[in-house]
């Protein structure tokens, strides 16, 4: 992980750092470089992708802001592409969540695109979001850009959901590049009589969930199939709060935690897990409050 020479708030991570999402490794043709600018951290949360219309009706706007609102309040990071229209309104709804989004470019990061989306992205980034490109700095808008950024909203997330696509909608690209890396799909349906439908009923004919509220998204995926159950509880010393563990396994990987951070290897080895099972279990932790995540691949045991 370096800083940018030419601006000191952007991050660029190769695919050598630990910072850099094992998500993107999984494509054909991985990123070389990812600049971002944000919340770091919100690579290691659950993330649902929202992707659409940029010409939404205003009842697919709403239902882009309440799903990705009510989705985000569940602790998942909504990803989108900052295009107007769905993908600003599911910008807008994670923000008034959990304030976390992570908006994936098709232009250099300096390069806010379209215009009109200036603000959000600056707002994106001052209330604890992320934003995120693999182009270059002062790289422009060009058309072959955005079927290409899709691909890593798809990667990034454990699931998309497509409210409002006409039939040759580029969300349908995002849509399949998730089949392809094995996801969850997802689709609002509409008016049988709108082209704004004809996209998402033919998801929905081709086996993608179809959605009518947050929980149907929410039974399908792995974050919520762990849910808080009648696992040892704990109160939280600052806030008095009383927590559910959400396994046995996270209580114990908790509790034997020590004062000093440690890396999430180190904590692998020590309770035979993977990876992949220890970031989960953090990852829960840290939305209960009870670790942090540091820099450098460290987390930190904090009640």
């Amino acid at each position: 992980m370096e800083k940018s020479d030419n601006n000191s708030s952007w991050i660029v991570l190769s695919p050598d750092s630990c910072e850099y999402p094992h998500h993107f490794k999984q494509l054909p043709t991985p990123p070389k470089k990812l600049f971002l600018q944000g919340n770091l951290s919100l690579l290691h949360y659950p993330m649902l992708a929202i992707v659409g219309s940029r010409y939404p009706t205003p009842q697919g706007k709403r239902d882009a802001f309440t799903l990705a609102r009510d989705l985000s309040l569940t602790g998942y990071v909504i990803v989108s592409g900052l295009a107007k229209g769905i993908d600003a309104s599911a910008h807008e709804g994670g923000l008034q969540g959990n304030g976390k989004t992570i908006a994936i470019m098709g232009t250099g990061i300096d390069k806010i695109y379209p215009p009109e989306n200036l603000s959000l992205a600056h707002r994106i980034i001052a209330e604890g979001g992320m934003i995120l490109s693999e182009f270059e700095p002062g790289t422009p808008a060009r058309s072959w850009h955005f079927p290409h950024r899709n691909r890593l909203i798809a990667a990034l997330s454990e699931g998309c959901l497509v409210i409002e696509a006409t039939l040759d909608s580029g969300s349908l690209i995002t849509a399949n590049w998730s089949l392809e890396l094995g996801k969850e799909i997802f689709a609002r349906p509409g008016s049988i009589h709108s082209p704004q439908s004809k996209g998402c009923h033919r998801l929905i004919q081709e086996g993608a969930k179809l959605v009518e509220s947050r929980e149907d998204i929410l039974r399908e995926l792995p974050y919520y199939s762990s849910p808080l159950r009648s696992h040892p509880n704990i109160r939280n010393a600052h806030s008095g709060q009383i927590i559910q563990m959400t396994s046995e396994e996270s209580y114990h990987l908790w509790q034997n935690m020590g004062v000093e951070p440690e890396s999430i290897e180190r904590l692998a080895q020590a309770h035979a897990l993977t990876l992949l099972d220890v970031s989960s279990i953090l990852t829960s932790l840290e939305i209960a409050g009870l670790v942090a995540r540091l820099p450098g691949g460290l987390v930190q045991k904090l009640i």
